[in-house]
């Protein structure tokens, strides 16, 4: 059982992401932005990150070179709809911070649920 921080201003993604995570008996730490992620990094730290890009007060490629550079062991993935742009280049830069996977909204369940268990493998 790994310890993942889930981070997206959206209740109903969060939720969502939450109950795929919880499925392989993970737990699981929540943050609504960036800079919330960053005070949970405080006190516990993950295993693994899974981050929305597009969030108020700390976006998500800002979160992800900082905790890439505070915390280089931590598995990253990304994922982003893109807002008002192309969401690969938000996902082409993710990956350039340090994200290891990125994924398009609507995310696929399945295969994120894959690429989890695939990076805490790593570890």
């Amino acid at each position: 059982m790994a310890l993942i921080l889930i981070v997206d201003d959206d209740p109903q993604m969060l939720r969502l992401i939450t109950d795929i995570v919880e499925l392989d008996n993970h737990e699981v730490l929540q943050a609504q932005d960036g800079a919330m992620a960053l005070t949970r990094f405080e006190t516990q730290t993950p295993d693994l990150m899974i981050t929305d890009i597009l969030m108020p007060n700390k976006e998500g490629l800002e979160l992800i070179s900082e905790i890439r550079y505070q915390h280089p062991e931590i598995k990253i993935i990304a994922y982003s709809g893109g807002g008002a742009s192309d969401p690969e280049s938000y996902l082409e830069f993710a990956r350039g911070m340090g994200a290891d996977r990125v994924f398009s909204k609507p995310v696929p369940l399945a295969e994120l649920r894959e690429q989890i268990q695939l990076l805490l493998a790593e570890s």
